[in-house]
């Protein structure tokens, strides 16, 4: 182990972040489970890329088959693509019907960008103060807590609003979030940059995924489009199913953005990722910039990403995410009547947590404590992480086969982590 760690930092460089204090040793996965080097076996709670599964049998036969066939750029003609695309858009609400392929989030999310100011003239970006959007130069400005140093001065384009927190800042209705988006619209305006869009997760799962009712995000919606800005929901971790009630994490919020952006989870951990928008955003894009991406939308990455939708539809693990979800919150639920450090409780399907906190009366949060728990879960062979505004919210995000069993193992080893985990600042 310690040889491994002196080589990554030899060779990829200093800084280059692990899981957990004493970082795990990865070598082979299967289903809802992965090994490490010793033949350890760890429940993972955690990764939503291998979607439908670590080494998904579907997946891994369909990837084989196109790569001993072909694989090359999309500027030579191929049904693959053409028919990913149909079958990925047929899952969406008119009038997003065409789509960008990618292979990365981050690309997806900056096409994103370039589409908004296609559209409106104009590049003033709202994002929360809690989020994560991607790595490169431009959409790496939109996490507050993931600035760069050097930034070629396009911090200057972005806003923050606060992130939703359903445990400590009522907002029922998403009125005051609305109010918040309204507010840096008219400072966009005031400092003549203007306003081009606003970007979130429709489920806000890095700001700790907070309870909200069907259609919170409506009141925000409307105020971007009285503003002439584009809405751009990054589905990076809230689609293809994994909130349970809808496939996408904007159709529970009920509203249709401009744009959608996908990523991790498409191919199930080939890299496939891309956007998809309205007709009319798509031409004035393609007239705007001249954008070919090489890899992306290859005969590969479609035949790994179709291959995921049809797991997905086959076994509607759709509905298991509903189900696993809601069994998830009541064990939670029960966890918290007997551990006053449990704050807050929440689930969207198949992403659930528990907020700590030092007191329930004052609402602190236990940052470290989460940080002790995470560690001890690791030790006991389940693989989970946190997240949220303070960083102390547990984020259970299992691959979609995740069931029953696997849920009462997950709970089982969270109860004994919490009894014996003192809690301190």
């Amino acid at each position: 182990m310690a040889d491994l760690i002196a080589r990554r930092r030899a060779l990829l460089g200093p800084n280059v972040s692990t899981f957990y204090d004493d970082p795990v040793h990865i070598v082979r996965g299967e289903d809802v489970w992965m090994w490490d080097a010793e033949g350890r076996r760890y429940l993972d709670c955690y990764n939503n890329v291998p979607h439908v599964g670590h080494c998904n049998p579907r997946v891994v036969q369909a990837i084989c088959r196109q790569a001993a066939t072909l694989n090359t750029h999309t500027r030579y003609l191929h049904e693959g693509i053409l028919d990913y695309v149909e079958r990925l858009t047929a899952t969406y609400d008119d009038p997003l019907k065409t789509a960008i392929l990618t292979c990365t989030g981050s690309e997806a999310n900056d096409i994103a960008l370039r589409m908004a100011e296609a559209m409106t003239g104009k590049r003033g970006i709202i994002a929360t103060d809690a989020t994560y959007h991607g790595n490169t130069t431009l959409v790496s400005h939109l996490s507050k807590s993931n600035v760069p140093e050097v930034g070629f001065g396009l911090g200057q384009y972005v806003r923050h609003v606060e992130a939703p927190d359903s445990y400590r800042i009522p907002d029922p209705d998403g009125q005051r979030f609305a109010a918040k988006v309204q507010a840096s619209i008219d400072d966009l305006d005031r400092d003549g940059i203007g306003f081009a869009a606003l970007i979130v997760c429709p489920l806000f799962l890095n700001e700790g995924f907070p309870a909200q009712a069907e259609g919170w995000l409506r009141p925000a919606a409307e105020a971007v489009r009285r503003a002439g800005g584009l809405l751009i929901c990054d589905e990076v971790q809230a689609g293809f199913g994994r909130c349970g009630s809808h496939f996408w994490g904007h159709q529970k919020q009920g509203v249709v953005p401009d744009i959608v952006t996908m990523g991790k989870p498409m191919g199930n951990g080939h890299p496939v990722a891309g956007l998809v928008t309205r007709p009319e955003i798509m031409a004035r894009f393609r007239g705007s910039f001249r954008y070919f991406n090489t890899f992306g939308g290859n005969p590969v990455s479609c035949a790994a990403a179709t291959a995921v939708l049809e797991e997905l539809q086959e076994k509607d693990l759709q509905a298991n995410a509903a189900r696993i979800g809601r069994l998830a919150q009541e064990r939670l639920s029960d966890l918290a009547l007997r551990y006053e450090v449990i704050g807050d409780v929440r689930q969207s399907g198949m992403v659930f947590g528990a907020e700590f906190v030092l007191d329930r009366d004052s609402k602190a949060p236990a940052a470290a404590y989460a940080d002790r728990a995470v560690n001890r879960m690791r030790q006991r062979g389940i693989i989970l992480s946190k997240l949220g505004r303070h960083k102390n919210t547990l984020k259970i995000r299992p691959p979609m086969p995740f069931g029953e069993d696997h849920l009462d193992l997950l709970m089982t080893t969270l109860d004994a982590v919490l009894a014996e985990t003192p809690v301190t600042a």
